[in-house]
């Protein structure tokens, strides 16, 4: 006779809770209705039909979840530990989603709330935030991934004019994008420009065939002598750290929402576990399966505090980008493992989209590489720690 499960979730033995404010609690338990409500249903078909409903952006704009650690032009103005629980709601649905917010709020959004001009925040900002325009950040090139300084993307002057060209790969929201943020070489440096869809010359062609991420748009940017105003040039940003500030942002959002994916893996392995019989007994009452569970809640929790801690350290304006690559290495390090362990409890069950751990695997794998790999995180954390350059 199955049994349904009767222990306590992963988090509250860590008492996770007492470390959130009322408001950070309300946050957390809104996003997590509405995932549940509008966007659980249908994961599954979308990672499957490799498809994201555009109109989920407006979905997310209502919520206040563009931009929403922002000040201004519409946006929510929300703490940094409020916008990590955030993405760790939307990523244990799906990396997609978080990806999503994290691309429109922490890499287009930010960049131009950052680097833009008066002008360009009020004609982008607004649409941005509820969602009616997306937005979507060029800086990796199908052979500069780690080294963003090698980019061969250039804009030179022609009269009051720029005219760009290059190609920009693995640009998430880049084929539904209404403006994308575009870094090219200049004879002055590294420079941004917004580069409106439709602009004659610009193409953006949606990359097919993914094993991860499926939920989630992704394309290749072309440019092909792209005239452009010089209006359309973020006058604020000067040089490449300009884009790089922009990563730490989004990979802030990143060291908070693998979690959500670690922590909707164990949850479902908690409950399958507890109906699965072997042997005329639940799987949980194994020890094997249970020294399984305990190791992968202790991740979780480690994870879940450094998390946290990073966030109160970044509302202070005091965290460091060495801060954020351990944060971003050890939480997507770990989230994989556990959502690969977590498949091995499901068995053969594991292998379908009825359960989501090996989907979540599938999109951690992606989420290992981008905004950084965990071994150029770790060159990073190498770094801090000898005072010597390891990357060349």
């Amino acid at each position: 006779m199955t049994t349904a499960r009767t222990g306590t979730t992963p988090l509250a033995l860590f008492d996770t809770d007492r470390l959130l404010s009322a408001d950070e609690r309300e946050i957390a338990s809104s996003v997590r209705k509405f995932v549940d409500a509008k966007l659980r249903p249908h994961v599954a078909d979308w990672f499957d039909e490799g498809a994201l409903p555009r109109e989920i952006a407006q979905e997310f704009g209502s919520l206040g979840l563009l931009g929403m650690h922002l000040d201004g032009y519409g946006c929510a103005g929300m703490s940094a530990v409020e916008y990590g629980l955030a993405c760790l709601e939307l990523e244990a649905c799906d990396s997609g989603f978080r990806s999503f917010v994290s691309v429109q709020g922490s890499l287009s959004m930010f960049s131009i709330h950052r680097y833009g001009s008066q002008e360009q925040k009020q004609q982008w900002l607004p649409r941005l935030a509820t969602g009616e325009a997306i937005g979507c950040f060029g800086l990796t090139e199908p052979d500069f991934g780690s080294n963003p300084s090698g980019m061969r993307t250039h804009a030179r002057r022609d009269g009051g004019d720029w005219v760009l060209s290059g190609s920009k790969m693995w640009i998430t929201n880049g084929s539904i994008a209404d403006v994308a943020t575009v870094w090219a070489q200049t004879e002055e440096g590294v420079r941004g420009f917004l580069v409106p869809s439709g602009t004659p010359g610009f193409t953006a062609n949606p990359i097919k065939g993914k094993l991860s991420l499926r939920a989630s748009i992704t394309a290749e940017l072309a440019f092909d002598e792209v005239r452009l105003p010089d209006s359309a040039r973020l006058p604020e940003a000067t040089s490449l750290s300009a884009p790089l500030s922009c990563l730490n942002e989004a990979r802030f959002g990143i060291v908070f929402g693998a979690l959500g994916a670690a922590r909707d893996s164990l949850a479902t392995a908690l409950d399958y576990a507890a109906t699965r019989e072997v042997f005329d007994r639940p799987l949980s009452s194994f020890q094997l399966t249970q020294a399984k569970l305990a190791d992968m809640t202790l991740e979780l929790g480690k994870g879940y505090l450094l998390a946290v801690h990073l966030g109160r350290i970044k509302d202070d304006h005091a965290i460091a980008p060495d801060q954020i690559s351990l944060g971003k290495l050890n939480n997507v390090r770990e989230a994989l493992a556990i959502a690969r362990e977590c498949r091995t409890i499901l068995g053969a069950n594991g292998i379908t989209l009825g359960y989501s751990p090996l989907r979540h695997a599938n999109n951690l794998e992606s989420v290992l590489t981008y905004e950084g790999t965990s071994e150029m995180h770790m060159l990073s954390i190498g770094r801090a720690l000898t005072g010597q350059q390891a990357f060349r």
